[in-house]
C-alpha cells in the first residue's frame, strides 16, 4: 500500500496543484484513464470546501490530502479541521459571514461529489471533517478479470 500525503495552505490556489497531484497519483494506481477528469473533479470540489471551511473559520492550519494506492482500490482523504454542525445544523465559527449561504454552499459542493463519485463517505465534527472518496484501480501490468 503506498500513499502520498499533500499538505497545503488554505488557500484557492493551492487546490489546482492538489488536483494535479491527485490525478497523477490516480493514474499510477492504475485507475482507468476514462474517470481521471472525475478524480480531478472530485478532489477539486473537496479540497475548495476544505479551504472555504478553513478560511470562514478563521483557521491558519494546512487542509490535508491523503491519496491511497491499493491492492484494486485508490482512495483520496481531504480533511479540514473547521468545526462543523450537526447534520442538518447551520457551520460556521468565528467569522461565518452568513451561515445559510455557508450551508447551502457546503450542500451544493457535496452534491457534486456524490455525483462524480460512487464510493464516498462524509464525516463531520467539532473538530473538524473528512471526505473519503475511493475508486477501482488495477495497477499497471495486471490484466482485468
Amino acid at each position: 500500500m503506498a500513499t502520498v500525503e499533500l499538505r497545503f495552505s488554505a488557500l484557492p490556489e493551492h487546490v489546482r496543484t492538489a488536483r494535479l497531484v491527485a490525478a497523477a497519483v490516480a493514474r499510477r494506481a492504475g485507475v482507468d484513464e476514462a474517470v481521471l477528469d472525475e478524480v480531478r473533479l472530485a478532489v477539486g470540489e473537496a479540497c475548495s470546501r476544505a479551504v472555504g471551511l478553513h478560511q470562514s473559520s478563521g483557521i491558519s492550519a494546512p487542509v490535508r490530502v491523503m491519496l491511497t494506492e491499493e491492492e484494486k482500490q485508490f482512495s483520496i482523504e481531504v480533511g479540514d479541521e473547521a468545526p462543523h454542525a450537526p447534520i442538518g445544523g447551520a457551520p460556521g465559527g468565528p467569522g461565518a459571514a452568513d451561515p445559510d449561504a455557508e450551508t447551502e454552499e457546503d450542500e451544493m459542493g457535496l452534491a457534486v461529489i456524490k455525483g462524480l463519485v460512487d464510493d464516498v463517505e462524509v464525516s463531520v465534527g467539532k473538530d473538524g471533517g473528512l471526505i473519503r472518496m475511493s475508486w477501482p484501480a488495477m495497477p499497471p501490468g495486471t490484466l482485468p478479470a
